[in-house]
């Protein structure tokens, strides 16, 4: 099956900053694919290179098969959604929807025709006629959506798209994207430093770390078995145990990552399963947050382990007090050192 995306080795540098050293993946027709990490990791980079608003220095941008490094914008089968929806404010929402078939040339009765079709798939059909000023933001992102997607393009880009939403409506933008994919099977390439946004959607993910993908896997891969400190830490939270105290604690010379949830608290004298790792510290703080409590435990030798338990089970210990963790060692990761 012929690539939807493909990078092959790609350089940029913007004077001596290197954007992206020598990035290479695929993304397969129809996947919904993020591009996740911190502000100046180089996924915004990445995603222009696709769109072809930049062009590398180094290595082969490809859509559906064809080299595309050299092409302008207009002449690769993408769209872009930004953050700012870029919506024109003199034009009713029927007429941003149908602004692409309107450059294209398109015939008004079937830029309609169109348009409200699109208007329907994203739950606007009512809305046709109203200004963007007199929409929330979650429906100008919708719009943004619409438009983008008028034109029947192979891939969609989007841009930190839910960015300017607040939490509640972004969690349910997160849900409407989706769906919005799955039933329409187009490519998605999603940019976003919310790895929560990352994990509920993306089929695969790659975070990336000063210009260079740390990892790349599913959601459920990159969150159980993080290769690296930096992505146990980004993706979520976790206890990152460097060699030396992996040594004591474990016998093996690896440093390893461990979630939060995955330790236990026990009771003094309490039974350990064969491939426990367990060790002893004081509670420093207990912090609450809402359907569990984080307990920050000072262990012998300094580090602090946080250690999240659910609200339904027992009391957590109160600060100060002296308590035994213990792991399963299988819920470990193995790092890179």
């Amino acid at each position: 099956m012929t690539a939807a995306i493909e990078l092959r080795d790609v350089g940029r540098a913007f004077g001596t900053v290197v954007a992206l050293d020598r990035v290479s993946f695929t993304i397969a027709p129809g996947e919904f694919f993020a591009l996740l990490g911190p502000s100046g990791s180089g996924k915004t980079t990445c995603l222009r290179l696709i769109a072809g608003f930049d062009q590398p220095d180094s290595g082969r941008v490809l859509l559906g098969g064809e080299d595309v490094t050299d092409a302008a914008p207009f002449a690769r089968d993408v769209n872009t959604v930004f953050q700012d929806y870029a919506l024109f404010p003199h034009m009713s929402v029927a007429e941003n929807v149908a602004y692409g078939l309107r450059i294209r040339g398109v015939a008004a009765r079937e830029r309609g025709t169109r348009a409200r079709e699109l208007l329907e798939l994203v739950r606007l059909g009512e809305l046709g006629s109203r200004r963007p000023h007199e929409l929330s933001g979650g429906q100008k992102q919708r719009v943004a959506l619409a438009r983008a997607l008028i034109n029947r393009p192979k891939v969609l880009l989007l841009d930190e798209p839910l960015g300017a939403l607040d939490l509640k409506l972004r969690e349910e933008m997160q849900t409407e994207l989706k769906g919005l994919q799955q039933r329409l099977g187009i490519t998605f390439v999603f940019v976003t430093h919310d790895q929560g946004e990352a994990l509920s959607m993306a089929d695969r993910v790659a975070v990336f770390s000063q210009g260079r993908i740390e990892q790349l896997d599913t959601p459920r891969a990159l969150y159980a078995r993080p290769r690296t400190a930096f992505v146990a830490r980004f993706v979520g939270s976790a206890n990152v145990i460097p060699t030396e105290l992996a040594r004591r604690l474990t016998g093996r010379d690896a440093p390893f990552a461990i979630r939060p949830e995955s330790i236990d608290i026990v009771a003094e004298g309490a039974s350990l399963r064969d491939d426990d790792v367990a060790c002893d510290g004081v509670v420093v703080d207990v912090l609450y947050h809402g359907a569990s409590s984080r307990c920050r435990v000072q262990i012998d030798d300094g580090t602090v382990l946080a250690v999240d338990r659910p609200e339904a089970a027992a009391a957590p210990p109160a600060a100060g007090s002296r308590v035994r963790l213990a792991w399963r060692q299988g819920l470990a990761a193995t790092l890179e050192a």
